[in-house]
């Protein structure tokens, strides 16, 4: 049924001005913004996969990842990100370094959020 259907994914922001400044600026990602359709931005992605990000009076953060990036070198996207005033987060549960970053239990990856408190990661490709 859904074989040949383009399918999409989507998260809700709070402040969708906030947030295009932070994909935009923040994150170097082309986005656009539909006015028409109260703030909505699309968040254009490789490969033509777009990411819909919709504004919410009473967001909720997702408890989850929203947004996997991936990366050839996960230590050198932490540096420019953290250079870019990005903080990364850090689980108790799990064995990160100083920097944020899990190795060795799984991808290496580091976790991040949006302004509205979404959960992304910049995971290594490998």
């Amino acid at each position: 049924m859904f074989t040949d259907t383009r399918a999409w994914s989507s998260f809700s922001v709070d402040d969708t001005g906030q947030a295009e400044r932070f994909y935009t600026d923040t994150l170097g990602l082309r986005v656009s913004r539909d006015d028409d359709m109260g703030g909505l931005l699309t968040l254009h992605l490789a490969g033509g996969r777009d990411v819909m990000v919709y504004p919410k009076a009473d967001h909720t953060p997702a408890a989850y990842t929203v947004l996997n990036f991936p990366v050839e070198d996960v230590g050198r996207a932490v540096d420019e990100l953290t250079a870019r005033g990005v903080r990364f987060a850090r689980y108790p549960a799990m064995p990160q370094d100083e920097r944020g970053i899990m190795r060795d239990n799984g991808p290496t990856i580091a976790w991040f959020t949006d302004p509205a408190g979404n959960i992304l990661s910049v995971i290594e490709e490998g």
